[in-house]
């Protein structure tokens, strides 16, 4: 790994965990509901984000520096696993039993879905 590449990866980590906690906080404030929906949503489009990058990577319309801010950088620190399997297992924790699973069902597949399409989407170009 050159320090280009290092630093390319920081950059979009700098970008991505502040971008992350603001649109977190933004959804939160604005919907009532006990299930972690700016998680699910930063989740979702991280996974959509990153599959249209490999797609374009695989399409080699993708430069290695980008492909290292964005995909690396960005989505790294963006998207949180770590957030959401501690709010479903603090679902768990408090009762909210078809909550937790309806959490970890709907992020399952609908980030897989996302990804998908980003991945056809990124080929298709």
């Amino acid at each position: 790994m050159t320090i280009g590449l290092l630093a390319a990866v920081a950059l979009g980590g700098f970008v991505g965990a502040p971008s992350r906690y603001l649109l977190d906080r933004a959804i939160n404030r604005r919907v009532e509901s006990d299930l972690p929906w700016g998680t699910f949503l930063i989740n979702v489009t991280g996974s959509f984000l990153l599959g249209l990058l490999t797609g374009l990577s695989l399409g080699k319309h993708l430069p290695a520096m980008t492909e290292a801010l964005l995909g690396t950088g960005f989505c790294g620190a963006y998207t949180t696993f770590s957030t959401f399997t501690f709010e479903t297992v603090h679902l768990l924790e408090v009762g909210q039993v078809l909550d937790a699973v309806l959490n970890v069902t709907m992020s399952t597949a609908v980030g897989l879905v996302g990804a998908g399409l980003g991945l056809a989407f990124g080929l298709a170009i």
